[in-house]
Parts: C-alpha cells; structure tokens; sequence
C-alpha cells in the first residue's frame, strides 16, 4: 500500500472549502475523500440533528442507515465518547450497525466544537485493518480543516 500525503491533501482541501457554508463544505469533503483515498465504499457525516441521536447527512456511497443513536455502534461511540473510532474489523465489534455488508473496517471522527457534537465522519473500507495510525492523523487533519473553514450551525 502507498503512504497518503495528507500534508498535499489537506493542502487542497483546504483551497477546496471557498465557502463557509456548511452543507458545501460537508458534501465537497465527501467527495475529496471518496476520490483521494483507495480502498473506501463509504464516506460520509452524522450529525446531530436529535439530541443523543446522529441523522445522515452529506456522504459518496451506497444508500445509508439512518438515524444512528448514540447508544449504538461506531459512530454512536465516536459521538458518546468525543474520540475516534477505529476499527479493522467491524464484524467483531457487537453493536455494529451494518448499513453495506462489504464494509470491513471503519473511522469515525467526531466533530466536537464547544463540547458539544456536531456530528462525525464516517468512513467505510471493504478492506480490514484499511486505517492505520497514519491515516487516523491524516483524517483527523483533514475534519479540522474543514471545521476551520465552515460555520457549523447548531441544529438543535
């Protein structure tokens, strides 16, 4: 496997992101994932329209379940903790929600701003153990340079 420039990545998508708008930048971030990174058949943000609940918003991929509540799988725990999530086999994890049955391993990043959630991104590989420590850092670059370049309403 090829080592990500996520230094060039986050570099492009920060000239990407033009607007403050967050619908734009959320979808424009999907898009750049999706195309950017290989091995990946799902990317993707909750947020957190409901309180304890992530509704789906903006993602490149298969149709999506959808809500997800804080009390259940990865990205239920990425939101109830406030950390990332990284999992290299989604099988083993027991209340994984399996929206595509090709999905293998998954990163959630939150997206916490004030203490409170926004919502996170989700990523979905068909590949186990697809997500190192490297791409956990890149990626986390990456939700930082978007929440830095996008006024993120509260929608509750």
């Amino acid at each position: 496997m090829s080592i990500t420039d996520y230094t060039l990545l986050n570099r492009q998508l920060e000239a990407l992101l033009d607007t403050r708008d967050w619908l734009t930048n959320s979808a424009q971030t999907c898009a750049f994932i999706q195309q950017e990174l290989s091995e990946l058949n799902w990317v993707g943000f909750y947020l957190q329209r409901e309180a304890q609940v992530l509704c789906l918003g903006p993602f490149q991929g298969k149709p999506a379940c959808h809500p997800i509540p804080f009390s259940k799988g990865v990205c239920g725990a990425a939101a109830r903790e406030q950390a990332t999530q990284r999992v290299d086999d989604v099988h083993a994890v027991a209340d994984h929600i399996a929206c595509d049955a090709n999905s293998n391993s998954e990163l959630v990043v939150p997206i916490v701003t004030d203490g409170f959630v926004w919502g996170v991104l989700d990523i979905d590989s068909p590949q186990h153990a697809r997500f190192s420590q490297e791409d956990q850092a890149g990626i986390e670059a990456l939700v930082a340079t978007f929440m830095r370049q996008t006024d993120l309403p509260r929608f509750l």
